[in-house]
């Protein structure tokens, strides 16, 4: 595939449209623009402010992580059982996509109702969750309920995107994806402010309704580019399984696949974590504001990282990702002694590693051979493997620190502990760095 990217013109558009609409003899008009316009970008920003509900609540677990540890009735749970909370709703809401990209698929006509309906299931759960005394309560509701729910009224910004935006995907999708570093930088302190003013149940039920109702009023602005096809009764639908999926045999495919992987376990246990070893250090108010720093940093990350990619090979840009965000966690995180390290560290790592996912479309879209309508299921697939990685990573780093003790590893390096947690963390984004290297030398053969 050339490296320009593939530029949808006015008579290609109306080519796509008659493609995607089923019915015979229907009278085709031209598409809104690709690129620009106001329905593109209105598109845009309703879809950062879903980004904002969904992910940036999501990415602040690491503040009920250290008040469910801290706090009765859950402080007598093991910490691997409470992380499990968090890294369940991620993984739900990373893996889920690539289920629904198939069925819907099949079933476009379904896509506005399901949002909705991922929408209400979101809102039950969190809610519910408000009721909990038992850990296992919280898994269930807070990380499967809630993770299941978020990921389905998540699809429209997977699906359309690559609708509305052609040569800008990647500054658009930084934009969109930024919104997990706005609402990861507020909601932190929104929570330690609420969960001292009014507790924990009253906590979880003022963010179901609030962030519910914001995301409904962005999935207002969530229309696609093409009109929804409409199906008679008796008449056939696409195959649930589309034709020509040969490309996800290829090397390039799997590559990109294994690579993004071995990154996720490097990023979660790091947003997870970085709030119980700041509190080590200095009080709950500085580890707020570290998470806080944390997931701010990767709106910064999605913006400068996703509009790289549209200038440069992404493997270049996810192989600078990885190796430096490989040394802030040796060299930084691993001899912090003091909360200055650790904001430099998140500042680094934060966006460097945080904004790695803007480079997810560019490569969807490399991966596919730049066949539109298989974009939004490679995405879901890298989406997948990185929901695997959001248990994985986090699973292997808590018994890492539990086998720790507290102890420090010794030179100044890994105190409290986490020695061998900021081993793995380093050692997999190096891994990933690795990982880049091989993507470039099979992307260099596909497209020479």
């Amino acid at each position: 595939m050339p490296d320009t990217p593939t530029v949808l013109s006015a008579q290609s558009s109306m080519v796509a449209l008659r493609a995607v609409d089923p019915q015979e003899g229907t009278n085709v008009q031209e598409l809104p623009p690709v690129d620009r316009g106001f329905r593109a970008w209105s598109f845009c920003a309703a879809a950062f402010v879903l980004e904002m509900m969904i992910w940036g609540f999501s990415f602040s677990f690491g503040i009920f992580q250290e008040y469910y540890t801290s706090h009765p009735p859950f402080n007598s749970s093991s910490s691997v059982s409470i992380t499990a909370v968090g890294t369940v709703a991620l993984a739900l809401q990373f893996g889920e996509p690539l289920l629904m990209s198939i069925f819907l698929g099949r079933y476009p006509d379904f896509l506005r109702m399901s949002m909705w309906l991922g929408l209400a299931v979101y809102f039950v759960s969190l809610f519910a969750s408000s009721f909990a005394t038992n850990v296992w309560q919280l898994i269930l509701l807070q990380g499967f309920g809630v993770g299941a729910g978020a990921g389905i009224a998540y699809m429209p910004v997977i699906r359309y995107l690559p609708e509305w935006f052609s040569e800008r995907r990647g500054l658009a999708g930084g934009i969109i994806f930024a919104g997990t570093g706005i609402g990861g930088f507020v909601f932190p302190f929104l929570l330690t402010t609420l969960l001292e003013k009014v507790g924990l149940a009253w906590t979880l039920r003022i963010c179901a309704i609030g962030t519910s109702l914001c995301a409904g009023i962005a999935m207002l602005g969530m229309r696609s580019r093409y009109p929804t096809p409409k199906f008679s009764a008796g008449q056939p639908r696409p195959k649930l399984f589309p034709p020509h999926l040969d490309w996800i045999k290829a090397p390039l495919f799997w590559s990109v696949i294994i690579t993004n992987f071995v990154q996720g376990t490097a990023q979660f246990p790091v947003q997870l974590y970085i709030a119980v070893y700041t509190k080590n250090i200095s009080d709950q108010f500085t580890a707020t504001v570290i998470l806080s720093l944390y997931n701010a940093s990767a709106t910064m990350g999605f913006i400068l990282l996703g509009h790289m990619s549209d200038r440069f090979p992404y493997p270049s840009v996810m192989l600078v990702s990885a190796v430096a965000s490989s040394l802030a966690a040796f060299l930084l995180w691993g001899f912090a002694d003091a909360a200055l390290y650790l904001y430099f560290f998140v500042i680094v790592f934060g966006t460097l590693s945080g904004g790695y996912a803007a480079t997810w479309m560019n490569a969807a879209v490399d991966c596919t051979g730049g066949r539109r309508e298989y974009v939004g299921i490679a995405f879901s697939a890298t989406s997948f493997v990185k929901g695997i990685a959001a248990i994985v990573g986090p699973a292997i780093s808590g018994l890492l620190l539990e086998a720790g003790q507290g102890a420090s590893t010794g030179n100044g390096f890994g105190r409290f502990g986490f020695g061998a947690v900021e081993l793995f963390v380093g050692s997999c984004a190096l891994a990933s760095g690795l990982g880049s290297l091989i993507v470039t030398v099979i992307r260099n053969r596909v497209v020479s």
